[in-house]
């Protein structure tokens, strides 16, 4: 069956690879593998899994894929160890079946202090193991730092979008403030015109009836028989 998915990547699902990477890490293996044991649990593609490891998830975990290659290469060196232990504690069989008895009674003290010189140092070695379940408890607790961490940066960007948006807000009444300002400014200096043009119109008609009062005082008015006043011509 051919795998389509187009949803989007949970939180569940990035930790999900996250957890699957490192434990191939840690166990030696390739990220490719991981990558197959992820893609068939989402019902997801290898190559749509090592694109997300790779651009979203992968550097959110660096500190904890150190500590994973550090694992990996503590239990190669304990592998080796053991192995190496294993075919030093059977030598001494082997210088057995190949000598006779009277060598033996000579070469076999030396070969059983090679083996008690060799042993306290490849059992320190495998004592060394237990510091790795530490380590991988560590890796635990840092994954669960990192899940607080994401919740965290998930709120701090819910409230910066947020605050965005009300900027975003603000801005455009502050232009629409700015438009009607313009606008008034502009009403305000039209009103100053037209208020100059009145104040001049009045200015030359007060002059005028000035002018027309002076006239008519030095006038004769005479008294008609209908009581009527008619101005004498002089």
């Amino acid at each position: 069956m051919v795998k389509v998915r187009q949803d989007a990547w949970s939180h569940e699902d990035d930790l999900l690879l996250a957890e699957t990477v490192l434990r191939h890490i840690r166990e030696g293996s390739t990220q490719l593998k991981a990558f197959d044991e992820v893609g068939d649990h989402l019902n997801r593609t290898s190559a749509a899994c090592g694109f997300r490891w790779n651009a979203e998830v992968r550097r959110k975990y660096i500190q904890a894929i150190e500590i994973a290659k550090r694992q990996r290469k503590e239990k190669k060196r304990a592998l080796a160890n053991q192995q190496q232990s294993e075919r030093t504690s059977l030598q001494p069989a082997m210088v057995f079946s190949q000598e006779d008895e009277e060598d033996l009674e000579w070469e076999a003290p030396t070969k059983y202090e090679t083996v008690a010189v060799q042993e306290p140092v490849n059992q320190s070695q495998v004592e060394e193991q237990p510091a790795v379940s530490v380590t991988f408890d560590q890796v635990i607790q840092h994954m669960k730092q990192l899940k607080s961490h994401y919740h965290a940066s998930h709120q701090s960007q819910s409230k910066v979008a947020k605050l965005e948006q009300e900027n975003e807000t603000l801005r455009n009444e502050n232009e629409k403030l700015e438009k009607e300002l313009s606008h008034m400014e502009k009403q305000y200096h039209t009103v100053q015109e037209d208020y100059k043009i009145l104040i001049n119109i009045m200015d030359r008609a007060r002059k005028m009836v000035v002018f027309d009062e002076d006239d008519q005082s030095k006038a004769a008015f005479r008294m008609e028989k209908n009581g009527n006043l008619e101005q004498v011509a002089r």
